[in-house]
C-alpha cells in the first residue's frame, strides 16, 4: 500500500531509508559492493538473496554494528555516520537470533526494552499494549517468553521493536525455523504494519514471503542485481524461477587434459 500523498505545497516526506554507495570488505572478500537504494515510508521491501549474498552484512551496517567505508546511510533524514543516535532512534530491529529473556513475561521483556528507549510509566504501558495488540499478542502479555511457541516469540520480538514508534522496521530472516502457518502469520502481520506508515526492510531467501505489490532488492555476491517493484524487477516472470536464474552459479570448467 502506498503512503498517503502529501497535501499540495507540503514538502515531500524524507525517505525512511536511503543508502548511497555502500561497500564493505571482510578481509580480502568484498561483502558489499557499491550498494545504493531508497525505501519510501509505508513500503514493504524484500531484501532477497541466497545465503552468503551479503544480507546480514548489510543489516549490520544499517543498524550501526559495523561502519562501512565508503558509503552513507540516512534514516528518516538522519545520517547514521554523523548523527548515530538520531538515526538509530528511528529504527526497530528483529535479528535472526533470539534476543529476549525467556524467564521474564512478554510484557516484562517489552517493558525493559521501553526503558532502554527512555520510556516509562503510563507512556510505556500504553505503547506495550498497542504493540502487542498490533501483533495479536495482547492475551499473551503475562506469559513467560520462554513458554511461547516459535511464532509467538517472533511476534513478541516484532512488538518489542515497535515500542519506540520507529519509522523503519528491519528484520533479518525473521521466519527461520518456523513452520509454514507461523511464517504466513508473521508475514501477514508485518505487511499490515506498512498500512500505518512504517517502512519495512525484510531480509529473506524465501520467495513465498514476497507479494507482487512489494518492492524488491536482489542482493547477489554483494551487489544489487535488481531493484524496484516485484513485477518491474522480474519483468513479469514468476518470482521463484526468476530468482533461481538470477542467482545461478556458473558451471565448473572441465579440467584440461
Amino acid at each position: 500500500m502506498e503512503p498517503p500523498a502529501p497535501s499540495p505545497g507540503a514538502p515531500a516526506p524524507a525517505a525512511a531509508l536511503e543508502v548511497r554507495g555502500l561497500s564493505h570488505d571482510w578481509g580480502a572478500r568484498r561483502a558489499l559492493d557499491e550498494v545504493s537504494f531508497r525505501l519510501a515510508p509505508g513500503r514493504f521491501c524484500a531484501l532477497l538473496g541466497p545465503n552468503g549474498a551479503g544480507k546480514s552484512t548489510l543489516i549490520a551496517v544499517l543498524t550501526g554494528l559495523i561502519r562501512p567505508r565508503p558509503g552513507q546511510v540516512i534514516i528518516g533524514g538522519a545520517d547514521l555516520g554523523r548523527a548515530a543516535r538520531a538515526a538509530r532512534a528511528q529504527i526497530g530491529v528483529v535479528y535472526q537470533s533470539p534476543t529476549y529473556d525467556p524467564e521474564r513475561s512478554v510484557a516484562a521483556n517489552l517493558r525493559y526494552f521501553a526503558a532502554l528507549h527512555g520510556l516509562g510509566g503510563a507512556r510505556a504501558e500504553s505503547r506495550i499494549t498497542e504493540a502487542l495488540a498490533r501483533l495479536g499478542m495482547a492475551e499473551r502479555a503475562g506469559e513467560k517468553a520462554g513458554a511461547l511457541n516459535g511464532g509467538h516469540r517472533r511476534r513478541m520480538e516484532i512488538a518489542r521493536a515497535l515500542i519506540h514508534a520507529p519509522r523503519l522496521l528491519i528484520l533479518d530472516e525473521p521466519t527461520v525455523g518456523l513452520d509454514a502457518p507461523a511464517r504466513a502469520a508473521i508475514t501477514e502481520h508485518v505487511h499490515a504494519l506498512c498500512q500505518t506508515g512504517v517502512a519495512v526492510l525484510w531480509a529473506t531467501h524465501l520467495v513465498d514471503e514476497i507479494r507482487p505489490e512489494d518492492d524488491l532488492l536482489l542482493l547477489h555476491r554483494g551487489r544489487l542485481a535488481a531493484r524496484g517493484p516485484v513485477a518491474e524487477a522480474t519483468g513479469g516472470a514468476p518470482l521463484a524461477a526468476w530468482f533461481l536464474e538470477q542467482t545461478k552459479e556458473p558451471a565448473p570448467k572441465e579440467p584440461t587434459r
